[in-house]
């Protein structure tokens, strides 16, 4: 299972969960709506602040990446290089 589906989950459960208790809670009507509100807003919060660490670690693991790559293709133009002078001095 990939980290991203396992939040999604995470985050449809608890929303579910806490609606659940919400509208079986003894409150009048009024408190259950104020209730519903803040919890949808802490959702909102929460589902915000983990795309934006989902975002981070994305961005870091491309900038790593392309890191890489540009190591691998100086390595892969030394050789090149070196292979080329090899063969002329041959």
């Amino acid at each position: 299972m990939s980290a991203g589906k396992f939040i999604c989950g995470f985050i449809v459960g608890g929303a579910i969960g806490a609606i659940a208790g919400i509208l079986l809670a003894p409150k009048s009507g009024k408190e259950t709506r104020e209730m519903l509100v803040n919890s949808a807003q802490e959702m909102a919060k929460r589902a915000d602040e983990t795309a934006k660490q989902i975002q981070s670690k994305a961005d870091d693991a491309v900038s790593e990446l392309q890191k890489r790559g540009e190591e691998i293709k100086n390595k892969l133009q030394d050789l090149i290089t070196k292979q080329k002078d090899a063969n002329e001095n041959a």
